[in-house]
């Protein structure tokens, strides 16, 4: 064998045992019993020790000193690009301090997730400063000197900096809040969908909708968690969801945000399974996949339509008197306080809130003692509205909990992947409204597979991107154009 087979052989033990780590935190998120919390944490420290020591072993520096990478075609060339990125990175934190993030982020999920139903953030902030702590001293680590908060963003981005997503984000913000400001002001108002929807059959109509979409169940399922996620990659992708007697969209819409995820996943060349390139090549490329299945498509006017006549079968008829009126339901502006039940304008202002105050927390500029405060000034600042509990405020994410600073952005700089991805898609596929109003929306979501998710890791995040898009660099205009388009017409601005 070759230098490139011993690594290639030795990487598909890893990916692996990496599966295995990701089903122990779908594990624990959906059937753990409650109990079980201590134990499972030493189980997270034990198999991250192995996979710590399996991404530093000295033979994956001699492989990769010993491989003639112009030999190798374009996806040995990826893989060894993304496993000497890997490798580099992992020996600069110790082993020691990788444990014990894996250890103290495991047991800080139960803890948190108890703090949030009790409202208690005085609960929950000992281990979140254990949290930034370890996660300051990793930042560091990575950093090798240069930008600590960029050190931890390049784990779910690649190359994005910090800065460049602010001056993204500073573009957006004035064209968001201006909107929001008018659809706040306007005299037309949808109303809300009002009744009760039995939780059984939200259950059997969003497996109905995720298969519509295009998620493959027999090489997955769908689950109940306090916060909706994907997990795994090739053929175990799992999803989660919950449900609300009172609000049916929750469910039928974070479904069809975490099938975006699975799709991507399930969708990816099988012949890059347990390999470095078998996976979304980043968060931001993720979320633009979950975020275009969710709201360009799942949230269009087109869809909503047959989504109106379908929910009227399942659960009798509904508040709404047409599917005119459900469309303004389903895409209503409030100033909830909830981020994953936000409306498309006011989405980004809650990632942006989020951006700011992890980044001050990792610089060290905000103390968790002062997040719960922080939170609230800064949430009413934007919102205009006060944050009333702290399940409401800044114990709502689980994000923190496990150790995910850097990973807030990518949501953002998602939904501007999507919004560039659509313009595209609709230029190639002018027939997407026929397809929506059918509910055939796997029809659609096919051009998003053959154009991005079969590539998985092959390309690095902008360029796959820009690749789908027909080479036209990633910019905000086509979501806020999109935005504005949309809600101006529902509120008839």
């Amino acid at each position: 064998m070759t230098a490139y087979d011993d690594l290639m052989a030795f990487e598909r033990q890893t990916q692996a045992l990496g599966q295995v780590a990701g089903r122990l935190g779908w594990d624990q998120e959906t059937v753990m019993p409650r109990g079980a919390g201590a134990q499972r944490a030493e189980e997270t420290e034990a198999l991250e020790h192995v996979l710590h020591q399996r991404r530093t072993d000295p033979r994956v520096g001699d492989w990769l000193g010993a491989i003639e990478a112009d030999k190798l075609d374009a996806v040995g060339q990826a893989n060894l690009r993304h496993i000497r990125r890997r490798y580099e990175r992992t020996q600069r934190v110790p082993i020691t301090l990788a444990g014990e993030i894996a250890r103290v982020t495991s047991s800080a999920q139960g803890i948190w997730a108890e703090a949030r139903a009790n409202n208690d953030f005085k609960a929950f902030q000992p281990v979140l400063e254990k949290v930034v702590a370890l996660k300051q001293a990793e930042a560091q680590a990575l950093a090798d000197g240069g930008d600590a908060y960029d050190a931890l963003l390049d784990d779910y981005e690649p190359g994005a900096t910090a800065a460049e997503l602010q001056a993204m984000f500073d573009a957006l913000r004035p064209r968001l809040v201006a909107l929001r400001d008018r659809i706040m002001g306007a005299d037309h108002q949808p109303a809300p969908l009002m009744g009760s929807f039995a939780e059984p059959a939200q259950m059997k109509l969003t497996r109905e909708i995720a298969r519509a979409f295009g998620y493959d169940m027999a090489h997955g399922r769908i689950d109940k968690a306090v916060h909706p996620f994907s997990s795994g990659s090739g053929l175990d992708v799992r999803i989660t969801t919950r449900t609300s007697p009172a609000d049916p969209f929750g469910s039928i819409y974070s479904t069809v945000h975490e099938v975006g995820h699975a799709c991507y996943e399930q969708n990816i060349d099988r012949d890059y399974l347990l390999t470095p390139l078998g996976a979304g090549v980043s968060m931001g490329v993720h979320e633009s996949q979950s975020r275009i299945f969710e709201n360009q498509l799942g949230r269009s006017r087109a869809f909503t339509g047959w989504l109106y006549t379908k929910m009227a079968e399942v659960f009798g008829p509904l508040s709404t008197p047409d599917a005119d009126a459900f469309y303004g339901a389903v895409n209503r502006v409030t100033p909830g306080y909830i981020r994953t039940e936000s409306d498309e304008v006011q989405y980004n202002l809650h990632v942006l809130l989020r951006f700011d105050l992890e980044r001050d927390m990792i610089a060290g500029r905000l103390a968790v003692a002062d997040l719960e405060e922080a939170w609230n000034t800064r949430f009413e600042r934007d919102f205009g509205v006060a944050v009333d509990l702290p399940s409401n405020g800044c114990l709502q994410d689980v994000h923190w909990s496990v150790g995910l600073f850097g990973y807030f952005p990518t949501y953002s700089l998602g939904n501007v992947y999507a919004g560039c991805l659509m313009q595209a898609l609709r230029d190639a596929m002018p027939e997407v409204d026929s397809h929506l109003a059918k509910g055939e929306p796997g029809k659609v979501t096919a051009w998003l597979a053959d154009n991005l998710q079969r590539h998985g890791g092959l390309y690095e995040p902008r360029e796959v991107i820009t690749r789908a898009c027909g080479r036209k660099a990633p910019s905000e205009a086509p979501l806020l154009d999109y935005l504005e388009a949309k809600f101006g017409e529902i509120y008839k601005l």
